[in-house]
């Protein structure tokens, strides 16, 4: 099969496609012919070495955690799905034509591989940080950097649970905060000033890294109220960094019920192949993501 792979540490050029074996499935864990597989921020992380010691890595290494595809073997212990059946999930390796997932759900009827295979980290993201800065209903969240993939997440969760929020993003992607349920404006200067000018902030979620924590905790008057995925200094500031994953399965779970009643979509930006996966690590570096990116196989 062909899979992405990186013998070093470094940037989106040590990656390449290589021939390698098809993994199996171990006792609860499945694998799957993968459809699509979901590009990441921590992907590029990984591969860049920053996860280290918080997620060693062994070289050679795979790339990718989320994907969507075809049930191809099943392991000891796993009776909640059988050969043939659609799934999307979290495991290992997923840049593949060949992935083994430890976490899964099925598939709702008529939704894309290519969109299925962004939701499983995102959503798991999106309801930890949100259970994190301990918003509630009837309440304001900001979001800066809102028009990604767990941005996505977040307001539409947030809209779903009756949480107001003010989003900030690149002037390109205001319509679509906005059609999201979101009050929107860029991060450019004076956002603090129109944030201010919208509502008082009940608390607030830096999903893009740009330097903006002191802004966010003057904004809700509480650093606990404040949760970052994306700026590891955070905590200097009393701030949490977010960075241990919650119930994939729980996520799932809920990703496929918003689905199922309409109140969930994170379009699909822009696809890659796997010989393009260097380009989509360097374009998800970038940033300014409307949706996800996404690697078809």
């Amino acid at each position: 099969m062909k899979k992405v792979s990186y013998a070093e540490f470094g940037g989106p050029d040590v990656l390449r496609l290589i021939d390698a074996d098809k993994p199996h499935a171990g006792p609860g864990e499945i694998r799957i012919a993968v459809r699509a597989a979901g590009v990441n921020p921590v992907d590029w992380r990984i591969r860049e070495g920053q996860m280290r010691p918080a997620l060693p890595a062994s070289l050679p290494s795979g790339v990718g955690l989320d994907a969507a595809g075809v049930v191809d073997e099943v392991g000891e212990g796993v009776t909640d799905v059988a050969a043939g059946d659609r799934v999307f999930g979290e495991g290992t390796d997923t840049y593949a034509e060949f992935a083994v997932l430890h976490a899964w759900a099925r598939m709702p009827e008529g939704l894309p591989f290519e969109e299925a295979a962004g939701y499983p980290s995102v959503m798991e993201t999106a309801l930890r940080v949100l259970r994190e800065c301990g918003i509630r209903p009837g309440q304001t969240l900001l979001v800066s950097g809102a028009s990604g993939g767990v941005g996505s997440a977040v307001l539409q969760i947030a809209r779903d649970r009756g949480i107001t929020v003010v989003g900030t993003a690149g002037a390109a992607n205001l319509a679509y905060l906005r059609g999201l349920g979101a009050h929107a404006t860029t991060y450019a200067e004076g956002w603090p000033e129109r944030v201010r000018a919208f509502t008082s902030v009940d608390a607030a979620l830096d999903l893009a890294g740009a330097g903006v924590v002191r802004e966010l905790v003057e904004l809700t008057g509480d650093p606990a109220g404040v949760v970052s995925i994306a700026d590891r200094t955070a905590p200097e500031m009393g701030v949490r960094f977010s960075n241990v994953a919650g119930s994939v399965p729980d996520a799932l779970k809920e990703t496929v019920r918003l689905l199922e009643q309409g109140r969930l979509h994170i379009p699909v930006e822009e696809a890659y192949s796997l010989a393009e996966a260097a380009a989509a690590h360097t374009d998800s570096r970038a940033g300014h993501t409307r949706g996800r990116r996404v690697i078809v196989i």
